[in-house]
């Protein structure tokens, strides 16, 4: 009877370890999906927000989509993609009056979303450059950037801070081929919006 009454114990005391055990499991469990339905809010919050971002910056650029401007949304950034036609001469780091004026009206956006980063790229073709002034297609791209990320500075209170001027050269190119076609698309400017992910 003893035996019976220890094994009872036993039996128990092993039931209460694993009664507790899973009462520890299924909190864990609520904790973790708890983290992940916010992390899903936080998740669907930039999305709305990325999505709002790039409908200012479509209309604020309104009159120059279709003419080498472009506004996309990629890995949770929007992308401004410029035609080279449409800030640069063959060559050039000068931008022209139509890409002021576009820099213009996208620093009036920028000088609104202040929790926005902003990475300026220069792309260009594989055709080496001919100048006594600039070395390479690479320093080239840089000096796009620059020219650029100056613009949107003088021209708006957007804090130097939040910006980056890059370059590309002729290494990140959207067409391979190796036609005027392919060329023309690779010369191009990208403004890379990038939301502030310290939430997640």
């Amino acid at each position: 009877m003893r035996l019976a009454e220890g094994d009872l114990e036993k039996r128990k005391a092993e039931i209460e370890l694993l009664a507790s055990e899973m009462k520890a499991a299924e909190e864990a469990l609520k904790s973790k999906e708890q983290r992940v339905s916010e992390l899903e809010q936080i998740l669907a919050s930039k999305d709305s927000a990325m999505n709002a971002l790039r409908s200012k910056v479509s209309e604020a650029l309104l009159g120059f989509q279709g003419n080498g401007l472009t506004v996309s949304t990629k890995n949770g950034n929007v992308y401004v993609s410029l035609e080279e036609r449409l800030l640069f001469e063959s060559g050039s780091t000068v931008v022209d009056a139509k890409g002021v004026d576009a820099l213009k009206n996208l620093a009036k956006v920028l000088e609104k979303e202040t929790d926005i980063s902003v990475t300026i790229e220069g792309h260009t073709d594989n055709v080496p450059i001919k100048s006594a002034t600039i070395k390479d297609n690479w320093d080239l791209s840089v000096l796009r950037a620059t020219s650029i990320l100056r613009i949107i500075t003088s021209n708006s209170k957007v804090d130097p801070k939040r910006l980056t001027a890059a370059g590309r050269g002729e290494f990140m190119p959207i067409d391979k081929a190796n036609t005027p076609e392919a060329r023309k698309k690779n010369r191009r400017t990208e403004i890379i919006l990038t939301p502030n992910l310290d939430e997640l």
